[in-house]
């Protein structure tokens, strides 16, 4: 299976989001192996962390695919690096998030290409920053999610090789309170704590968390004072929401409003700051109609299910493309020293993506008819 040689190749190179040349020298790989195939690059040339690539082939009328992937892993240099395989694992850093994908994706247009010598309406977009929040590429991803009917996101499968449909909202926030220094054994009172207006405010953010709806919002940093002798002046709250609804998100974005504007303790003033990363893939009708096609086309039955964290599929999902996510191999540990992705999972994976991308190769060759 010379796919596991191709996977090799590219997890041997430390692309860690913050190392422009080894992302970059990962892209220029990806690159070479789709030209191959036709595919014609447009590169997003970026300064300070790696290309953001589209790959893009000729268009017909019918439904426009977009296959989706990052070349970004969340290992520096000399932390996890190398790849390794046995009878039944491969391990190292992306093997299931999200070089692994890749190739999966890779290899069934491979498959494609080799019985019709042509590829049509299909797109595959890799980016070099979802690791860290796809800051920069969102907005090409939203830009060019108009052009396109459905997306295919080949972050790792479940257990039961199962497709995700929902994904939680991510947003990343900073409330900044301000009071008055003073000394705290010679004029205590004429101090204003900023440190207990924060503390108020950590009680309240943390009691908007709901867990039966999905919703959580985590004080994961407090920082306030100088000293034990000093009456603290500033203190900030860095905090993440995640929400499963746009219901839940307006609801905690209106009391995060709320809370900062809020005084607790008289005389202090607070800012908040931050936004939305990414915004909540919610499971919808039109994924389960693309879901029933799909087992119809593989004849084979399609699980799903919901995760917390996020993908760069919520963007597509929020900019109205039907997209389902976790369509690469299965895999475990991932964003740790003992990542690995289950080699069975590839063929099963490559298969499934094979039968339904050539499903709308011969769809649209045939002027619509299946």
């Amino acid at each position: 299976m010379h796919y596991f040689n191709d996977l090799k190749t590219i997890v041997d190179i430390n692309s860690y989001t913050k190392n422009k040349q080894g992302v970059d020298n990962v892209t220029t790989h990806m690159q070479l192996w789709l030209e191959e195939l036709g595919f014609n690059t447009k590169l997003f040339k970026k300064e300070h962390i790696g290309n953001h690539a589209l790959f893009t082939t000729s268009k017909k009328d019918g439904i426009k695919i977009l296959l989706l992937g990052h070349n970004d892993t969340v290992f520096p240099p000399n932390s996890f690096e190398g790849f390794k395989e046995d009878k039944t694992w491969v391990y190292g850093p992306g093997v299931c998030d999200m070089k692994g994908g890749n190739i999966v994706a890779l290899q069934a247009l491979r498959n494609i290409y080799k019985q019709n010598n042509k590829i049509f309406n299909i797109d595959f977009f890799l980016v070099s920053d979802e690791e860290s929040g796809s800051d920069d590429s969102k907005l090409i991803s939203a830009k060019i999610a108009k052009d396109y009917d459905i997306c295919f996101d080949f972050e790792a499968a479940g257990k039961n090789l199962e497709v995700v449909t929902s994904r939680k909202g991510v947003g990343t926030f900073t409330i900044t309170c301000q009071g008055k220094a003073s000394h705290a054994g010679t004029s205590y009172e004429n101090g204003i704590d900023a440190n207990l207006e924060a503390s108020y405010k950590l009680q309240k953010l943390v009691s908007l968390t709901n867990l039966e709806l999905g919703t959580t919002v985590n004080v994961g940093k407090f920082e306030g004072g100088i000293g034990a002798n000093i009456i603290s002046s500033k203190a900030t709250l860095l905090l993440e929401v995640r929400f499963k609804t746009i219901n839940e998100k307006q609801r905690v974005l209106k009391e995060l409003k709320n809370i900062t504007n809020t005084s607790y303790v008289k005389g202090t003033k607070s800012k908040l700051e931050g936004l939305i990363q990414r915004e909540v893939m919610q499971e919808n009708e039109k994924q389960h109609e693309l879901i029933n096609q799909l087992e119809i086309i593989s004849n084979t039955k399609i699980l799903t299910e919901h995760r917390g964290g996020v993908s760069d599929a919520n963007i597509f999902s929020s900019c109205k493309v039907t997209t389902l996510d976790g369509l690469g191999p299965y895999g475990l540990y991932d964003h740790t020293i003992n990542e690995k992705a289950l080699k069975s999972s590839f063929k099963k994976r490559i298969d499934l993506m094979t039968k339904i991308l050539l499903h709308y190769q011969n769809m649209e060759r045939n002027n619509g008819k299946a």
